[in-house]
């Protein structure tokens, strides 16, 4: 793996032969356009109980539910359990006095139904098919992206969706990656490219499994200094020269 700034990384030492057989994706932030289906579904289920939605409102949510989803990574909760306690903590910080069990259904029920992509991603997940399988994988829940990707205009690119809810363990664990490569056959990890937007996660989990990880950095955030990546983007067009 390179240890080389982005501009030189994007293309290390291309080899003269097709060098993955599977490239897995992460779901919200690298395919799916998870920060405009999270305002759209909050927008729609605080309408549901009669509750203005704002700023104030998405920046709170924001703070606690990816509190939560960090504390998911290392085990500390349970999926069902997050669904739920994010939005309790949520109304006691705005003062909301609704049940929070019924409302994470309403909400969920309203992200399965957003399936805008990531700008870019039909074209690239489209333009890949004829070269290589392809996988999600995600630490979202099933309520929410199995609807979604049945929605969405990639569905027939994807041979498998391994999502860490139905398998009891999350990214960056190994046990989760475990689960995946018996989902598609148990490829060689040279074989294998992790495409993905969080570096805890997508870039490190694949690091430590040992399997090659692209970081897909939109916004251009500072990279850390460890592990070392394979690659980075911040296009998903920018995949398709380097593979």
């Amino acid at each position: 793996m390179s240890t080389q700034p982005p501009e030189a990384a994007q293309n290390p030492g291309r080899p003269s032969v097709q060098r993955y057989r599977w490239l897995l994706f992460d779901a919200d932030g690298t395919l799916f356009d998870y920060e405009r289906a999270e305002i759209s579904a909050l927008r729609s289920a605080f309408a549901q109980i009669g509750v203005t939605f704002d700023v104030g409102c998405l920046s709170t949510y924001q703070r606690i539910n990816q509190d939560l989803w960090k504390a998911l990574e290392k085990g500390l909760i349970t999926p069902d359990k997050l669904k739920v306690r994010r939005f309790e903590q949520l109304f006691e910080a705005l003062g909301v006095s609704h049940p929070a069990a019924p409302f994470a259904e309403s909400y969920l029920q309203c992200l399965a139904n957003c399936s805008d992509l990531v700008d870019g991603a039909h074209d690239v997940v489209s333009a890949l098919k004829p070269k290589y399988r392809m996988a999600i994988v995600t630490n979202g829940l099933s309520a929410v992206q199995r609807p979604r990707l049945a929605r969405s205009s990639i569905r027939d690119c994807m041979a498998e969706i391994i999502i860490s809810e139905e398998i009891g363990c999350a990214k960056p664990a190994a046990e989760f990656f475990d689960a995946a490569f018996a989902r598609i056959g148990q490829p060689l990890r040279s074989e294998v490219l992790l495409i993905g937007d969080n570096w805890s996660s997508d870039i490190q989990g694949a690091a430590l499994y040992g399997i090659d990880a692209c970081w897909y950095n939109p916004n251009r955030s500072p990279r850390p200094a460890a592990p070392p990546i394979t690659s980075e983007i911040t296009s998903l067009h920018e995949l398709l020269p380097l593979l």
